[in-house]
């Protein structure tokens, strides 16, 4: 069956790479580190590893960098003996690791798949332990760790509706690796019976809560000034901001539309624009170009851009890691991946900073934190983009309604939260036995 697997994946990989290059080559900056996704790694990391204890944690890309780093921090005064090897798949997941860790945390791209480099990237690092941040499951690394006896953890883990008949209907293959985890901190009862299903030994599993509601600091480092560049912009002081986070294709132009109606009954409406995938602005803002939007390119701005009021309807965000700090000054946000393409992005950050939200009905990825902030009238979530508009228009006229909405979403948030504690003592009591030094624990860990 290993073989039956590795032929298969050799020949899906011969055919998808054309699409694979081509999207690491638009999001740019894909040279940097290339060599280290067939695990040839600097000489230098071999060199700082040896002789130390080595725990790596996977990211596979932004989303999971943030609860990844936020893990970190927990884990490292506890582990003040260990050396953290951080893994990702994707650029963007790098520059954030980069922007994220100190330099002492080693930042490293994940191996394709294949034996010959699985065996080669694990030989190099040398773990005593692997933790995998959510469901990503590759079964030659999987199967090299479970030879090697190193101990396998997945936390945050969550099975969705999607992924969940797959993993069923190959059980076959995925039964054997599920079991091989050494422990598995799921999300909900719902995660972790589907966990149990699929093949995860049930003394593994334990529901720990969704690392998502602790992995966001308010207090970050300032990096952004926005309103001084809303001044430059001739945004006015009293404006309604209207943020659309981490939209996918074909949500831009449906919020440009709505707010293009919205401003006729709210003059001083103002919307920001914040694809996912910053490659894709050059063919959003030709879209919205063609529609007569006003609007300018946030790496266009400097420190001599002046815009009187009324000049632009609208500021497109083609620059990454800066979402947080447009959320800051949002009198509403929509919440993107969530009209036009199922899966939903995370809403958590605009609720930690008490936002009236919207998002649409694929929600898919954060079912069950949709569901708490709904019931809790913490966000509107709507059926469909034709919804949208007039969903919006509430909230705007309403300022009494867009603050209690904020208030609710950020209790939902703090009621929530206190999985890193729960994860990081799982995690350490799994470790303790291998002569990892544990030092003493300043924090009560959360029940």
């Amino acid at each position: 069956m290993r073989t039956l697997y590795n032929i298969i994946f050799l020949l899906g990989f011969i055919l998808a790479s054309p699409y694979y290059f081509f999207r690491l080559q638009r999001r740019g900056n894909w040279r940097q580190g290339f060599r280290q996704r067939f695990a040839k790694y600097p000489p230098e990391l071999k060199q700082t590893l040896t002789n130390s204890h080595v725990v790596w944690i996977h990211a596979v890309s932004v989303g999971e960098v943030g609860l990844c780093t936020q893990l970190i921090y927990a884990l490292e005064p506890l582990m003040p003996n260990v050396k953290i090897v951080v893994s990702t798949t994707t650029t963007t997941g790098m520059a954030e690791l980069r922007r994220r860790l100190p330099t002492h945390i080693s930042k490293i791209y994940y191996p394709i798949d294949r034996r010959k480099y699985v065996n080669r990237a694990l030989a190099t690092i040398n773990p005593e332990a692997v933790i995998l941040v959510e469901a990503e499951i590759w079964p030659n690394f999987i199967w090299r760790v479970q030879r090697l006896g190193i101990p396998l953890f997945l936390v945050n883990a969550r099975i969705s509706d999607r992924s969940f008949p797959r993993y069923r209907r190959f059980g076959f293959l995925f039964r054997d690796l599920f079991a091989t985890f050494a422990s598995v901190g799921c999300q909900n009862e719902e995660d972790a019976q589907r966990l149990l299903a699929v093949g995860c030994r049930p003394e593994t599993v334990k529901v720990l809560g969704n690392l998502k509601f602790d992995a966001l600091k308010l207090d970050e480092r300032r990096t952004l000034d926005v309103p001084a560049m809303f001044r430059q912009l001739g945004v006015p002081p009293d404006a309604l901001i209207l943020v659309a986070g981490s939209t996918h294709p074909g949500e831009e132009m449906i919020l440009a539309n709505a707010a293009r109606r919205l401003r006729a009954r709210f003059l001083n409406l103002f919307l920001v624009l914040v694809p996912r995938h910053a490659e894709r602005c050059r063919d959003v803002g030709r879209q919205l170009r063609a529609q007569g939007v006003k609007f300018i390119y946030r790496n266009e701005i400097t420190p001599d851009t002046r815009q009187q009021p009324g000049e632009l309807d609208c500021l497109l965000v083609n620059t990454t890691g800066e979402l947080k700090f447009f959320y800051e000054q949002a009198s509403v946000v929509f919440v993107g991946k969530s009209l036009t393409v199922v899966g939903g992005q995370n809403p958590i950050e605009p609720a930690l900073l008490g936002k009236a939200m919207v998002f649409g009905p694929n929600m898919q990825n954060f079912a069950d934190i949709t569901r708490n902030f709904v019931k809790a009238n913490g966000a509107v979530q709507v059926r469909d983009a034709q919804a949208l508009e007039p969903a919006l228009a509430r909230l705007l006229a309403d300022e009494t309604l867009r603050a209690e909405t904020g208030r609710k979403a950020f209790q939902v948030v703090r009621e929530n939260q206190g999985a890193i504690l729960r994860t990081v003592e799982m995690i350490v009591k799994e470790l303790k036995p291998r002569g990892i030094y544990i030092a003493p624990q300043k924090t009560t860990f959360a029940a």
